[in-house]
């Protein structure tokens, strides 16, 4: 079992000597790990001084950074978001406090360059909530049964879908996505070095990627490599509708499939599509994004808002604030005036995109207000019409 001895190593940016000690223990952390190469390349989202690592002696034991990313929020406004990756701590050095170190350091250094929120994707549950992160997307698998599945009189038709080859059509998707993430909160830019990854790399033992068309959607999708009957979506977006549909019915027209999935919402339209809502069953659920609100004013008036709320929040960790919503918009600003509503940061960044209502919070005492109309508000507020999705892991 690793010791418990306090710190002996140090935490600052790495040199560029270090980047091939974070790779090494990149590949000894992650089990997808991308490789040396692919993981180099991201270095050119990482911005100045937003790396770290921690040192024992010449031997890279921990190292954490962040992408500079931009994430689209209900109502369509894109705020610059630091999302953490990389992040590990190598076994002979664990419960020593270097992830706390390596947070602290970062959080501090992200606050700094004044992005308003911090996102990342959690390995394990249980870590990044004392951190002040919340899970705000959530993953949802479905599996369909496309031997018995049909599709309802009401869904729409088929539409001009094309079987084509990914990499022969990244502009079409480039295009797509872009008009996508925009729409969609949750949404996040995708740079071309991710384009890059998306086409491009396969895991070992991957097979080969196909693509479905439409002019206003696509699906990237592949045969299992375990299970020969089974076609697993990567990636589904689609702009409207129609388009949606269209594609789900070329999905399901795989005739030497059994089953396809894909990891969507747990509000994807798909169930309703087909004549037997049960054919398309709930598979696998997990959080997806979670999000850290480093500046509450900035994070809060950036976004629109479903109903109106007066109020003065208090957010552990971050302060107190006099919070009105009016007309679909918010003026955040701090007040000694007492609290009214209570809750943590991660509690806000749950609540942030939509996705997490208040009442379940306050149902279990993490989300505390002096009168439960309020609580109510906030859970009309804060409602998105356009239902949050996770973009991409990064």
């Amino acid at each position: 079992m690793p010791q418990s001895d306090p710190v002996t190593v140090s935490v600052s940016s790495p040199t560029e000597d270090d980047w091939s000690g974070m790779h090494f223990l990149g590949a000894a952390s992650f089990t997808d790990f991308v490789g040396a190469e692919a993981a180099n390349a991201l270095r050119a989202l990482v911005p100045d001084g937003g790396a770290v690592v921690a040192r024992d002696g010449r031997d890279v034991v921990g190292m954490a950074l962040y992408l500079d990313l931009r994430l689209t929020v209900p109502g369509g406004a894109v705020l610059p978001t630091a999302g953490l990756s990389f992040v590990a701590v190598a076994p002979t050095h664990r419960r020593r406090g270097l992830l706390r170190a390596m947070c602290t350091e970062l959080h501090c250094r992200i606050a700094d360059s004044g992005y308003p929120m911090a996102a990342l994707h959690a390995s394990e549950g249980g870590i990044y909530g004392r951190f002040g992160y919340g899970p705000a997307t959530i993953l949802h698998e479905l599996t369909v049964d496309r031997r018995r599945a049909g599709f309802h009189a009401d869904a729409p038709g088929a539409g001009a879908v094309r079987l084509v080859r990914p990499a022969e059509h990244r502009g079409e998707f480039e295009a797509i996505y872009e008009r996508w993430r925009k729409q969609v909160p949750g949404g996040l830019l995708r740079p071309k070095v991710l384009w890059d990854g998306v086409l491009t790399e396969r895991q070992p033992a991957e097979r080969e990627s196909f693509a479905l068309l439409h002019p206003h959607g696509y699906a990237l999708y592949r045969v299992d490599s375990t299970d020969l009957k089974l076609a697993r979506v990567d990636e589904l977006r689609a702009v409207t509708a129609d388009a949606h549909a269209a594609l789900w019915r070329a999905l399901l027209g795989l005739d030497s499939m059994e089953r396809v999935s894909i990891i969507t919402r747990p509000d994807d339209p798909l169930p309703f599509l087909l004549t037997d809502t049960r054919l398309a069953r709930t598979t696998w659920r997990q959080d997806g994004l979670w999000l850290r609100i480093m500046d509450v004013p900035a994070t809060l008036e950036a976004r629109s808002y479903a109903g109106e709320l007066t109020a003065v929040l208090e957010v552990s960790d971050a302060g107190r604030f006099a919070l009105e919503i009016r007309d679909g918009y918010a003026r955040c600003t701090p007040t000694d005036a007492p609290a009214e509503i209570e809750m943590g940061l991660d509690v806000l960044g749950s609540l942030y995109l939509g996705v997490h209502r208040a009442s379940p919070f306050a149902a279990a005492n993490r989300l505390r207000a002096t009168d439960s109309q309020l609580v109510r508000c906030v859970d009309a507020a804060f409602a998105s019409d356009v239902p949050a999705e996770t973009a991409f892991e990064f």
